[in-house]
């Protein structure tokens, strides 16, 4: 599993650069589980990564405005992201799901081919009335685009397993793997969670309040050291078992 970790600001983005985070992405927590940050800030990240990291960018948590998401994912593409998320906050059934990202993938072409587009769906979908993670991966997919995720839109302190069980979570990336799409896991995950993301197996999993301290994503300093002993908890847990390791 790779590890995505979201920082706030400059200054956050060029820590998970020197623990050496795989994937910077760059989100506005004041604005929303997926909100989005100033292409400003994208670009000063983008001029600091220099090839050492990939960078992600969110668009936000969506309304049902395809015009208006294909823009904003544009100026985060143009402002240097390597991956686009769009959160499907506003989006309530397959159809606006579709067009929704398939406005997107179109605005993407327009710049790059090379850029990862996401969809992100909600574990606490029934609490906003938006699209369920399972409904939404073969809209997803029609729509060209290249991975899906789950996350979740209200943090109040309830993980992703607060919402979905570990049969639905292994049911939705071998669905969406099925398809070949690019899948991801979010939502309060903490180092208590890793046995069963492994468990899961996708190919990406997201924090932010895991590496802040207090654990608080908003307020919290993330700090290189909570990344680094983050980034080992992944390693360890992802290290094959030997033959008697136990003994």
């Amino acid at each position: 599993m790779k590890v995505l970790i979201s920082p706030q600001s400059i200054e956050e983005a060029q820590v998970c650069l020197s623990a050496g985070v795989e994937i910077v992405d760059v989100k506005n927590p004041d604005e929303g589980s997926l909100g989005a940050n100033f292409p400003w800030v994208i670009r000063e990240i983008k001029d600091r990564v220099q090839g050492r990291a990939l960078l992600s960018a969110t668009v936000g948590d969506v309304p049902f405005k395809p015009g208006t998401v294909s823009q904003a994912a544009l100026g985060a593409i143009t402002a240097g992201a390597d991956y686009v998320k769009v959160g499907l906050y506003g989006i309530t059934d397959r159809q606006q799901t579709y067009a929704v990202m398939s406005a997107v993938k179109r605005a993407a072409a327009m710049v790059s081919r090379e850029v990862t587009v996401v969809a992100c769906a909600y574990a606490d979908a029934a609490r906003i009335g938006a699209i369920d993670a399972l409904s939404a991966i073969q809209p997803v997919k029609d729509a060209g685009c290249d991975g899906i995720m789950i996350d979740t839109a209200i943090k109040d302190g309830k993980s992703l397993f607060s919402h979905l069980d570990l049969t639905t979570l292994k049911r939705f990336v071998l669905e969406a793997r099925e398809r070949k799409l690019l899948t991801a896991l979010a939502g309060s995950i903490t180092k208590e969670h890793l046995d069963a993301l492994q468990a899961i197996g996708p190919d990406i999993i997201g924090v932010r309040g895991a590496v802040c301290e207090s654990r608080d994503r908003v307020r919290g300093r993330m700090t290189k050291e909570l990344i680094q002993d983050f980034l080992s908890a992944v390693a360890r847990e992802s290290r094959p078992q030997t033959v008697g390791a136990l003994a």
